[in-house]
């Protein structure tokens, strides 16, 4: 029987925006993440978990042929599109900006921590 909590991810590298980065994919389905990703411009590893939510967005209003419906005037924020709130289902999301805590979580789930040199993206 596997690990529910840890030892099962693997580090890859990655590119976000345009920069190197890495990343952790699940190896098994018991897994508690979906995904993690290092944004190296912010300095915040990002967890998304295998837990969903509702939550309200703000989404586009889409006209007959399935495109954005334009607003005849822009509105004071810069939008040029009318928009709905819409409960949608989405994944949890963690962001750690802690380069220790980022270290553990590291520790904790990858596999190939000792040979995949993720450090190399985490400037101090």
């Amino acid at each position: 029987m596997s690990n529910p909590i840890g030892a099962n991810m693997l580090l890859i590298q990655s590119d976000w925006n345009e920069d190197k980065t890495f990343k952790l994919i699940p190896l098994t389905n018991d897994c508690p993440y979906i995904e993690a990703i290092y944004d190296p411009s912010t300095k915040v590893l990002v967890m998304i978990s295998r837990v969903s939510m509702t939550k309200l967005h703000m989404l586009p209003k889409l006209d007959d042929n399935g495109d954005p419906a334009p607003l005849k005037v822009p509105r004071k924020n810069g939008r040029a599109v009318k928009e709905e709130r819409k409960s949608i289902e989405t994944f949890q999301e963690f962001y750690i900006d802690n380069t220790d805590a980022i270290d553990a979580l590291v520790d904790i789930f990858a596999i190939n921590k000792d040979k995949f040199d993720y450090k190399q993206y985490i400037k101090k």
